[in-house]
């Protein structure tokens, strides 16, 4: 049984990281000893170890313990060894180049469908879906493809942000983005703002945190889902 949660962001203004999914992260873990960190997003350019460091000494804090995956020669075989995986955020073209480069993508497919329990946040989420192509961030390098784990049947915009009314600021809206993307997608798209996050179980993918969501589906006008919305009401 899949169980999964995937979070717009690590961090909310206010909180330390991760600090807001605390009681979140221990209901999903709660019965995992061996949680595989993968930090091949790097955000802000920082080291695997560092990155890991940071994860398991959060982790640490409400008493659960982090594998480091570059511990292991083989990737693969540290996937198969675990019973938890959290993938972090970073930059989404770095973190499928490396999965890709690895070749374990396959290898986190099949667990996580095979019911072992996955956490994703900001990049860690938005690889999680059919591909990375409504990322925020930049192609600081170009993997040979943008299809991504498809753990869940649409494409995720993390750190989603409305339009600002009376804005000066003439570059594209994140809307507008994702409507550009529809003319050459036909997926629908999430715009999942900060604070938010999915949980998957099984066949219901329901909102969760206090903010809406935005729905994107091609050549359709958007709109919002409210918290505890079941998102297979718009898949099916």
């Amino acid at each position: 049984m899949k169980k999964m949660i995937l979070a717009s962001t690590s961090t909310i203004f206010g909180s330390n990281y991760l600090e807001y999914l605390f009681s979140v992260i221990e209901s999903l873990f709660h019965n995992s000893k061996n949680i595989l960190f993968i930090p091949y997003a790097r955000p802000n350019g920082i080291s695997h170890k560092a990155y890991t460091r940071l994860v398991s000494d959060t982790f640490n804090k409400i008493n659960l313990s982090i594998v480091e995956i570059d511990n292991y020669d083989n990737p693969t075989e540290a996937i198969n060894l675990c019973d938890g995986i959290f993938i972090g955020g970073g930059n989404s073209f770095l973190l499928l180049d490396k999965i890709l480069k690895y070749n374990i993508s396959e290898e986190i497919t099949k667990k996580v469908n095979s019911g072992t329990p996955f956490l994703g946040t900001s990049a860690g989420s938005n690889v999680c879906g059919i591909t990375i192509g409504t990322t925020n961030d930049m192609p600081i390098i170009h993997p040979s493809t943008f299809n991504s784990l498809n753990l869940v049947p649409f494409n995720i915009n993390p750190h989603y942000l409305d339009p600002i009314k009376d804005s000066t600021h003439m570059g594209e809206s994140r809307e507008t983005r994702i409507k550009e993307f529809h003319q050459f997608n036909n997926q629908i798209v999430i715009g999942l703002r900060e604070g938010s996050y999915l949980e998957v179980d099984e066949n219901n993918i329901i909102l969760r945190g206090s903010k809406t969501a935005r729905i994107f589906k091609k050549d359709q006008d958007s709109f919002e889902i409210e918290p505890k919305f079941n998102l297979n009401k718009l898949l099916n």
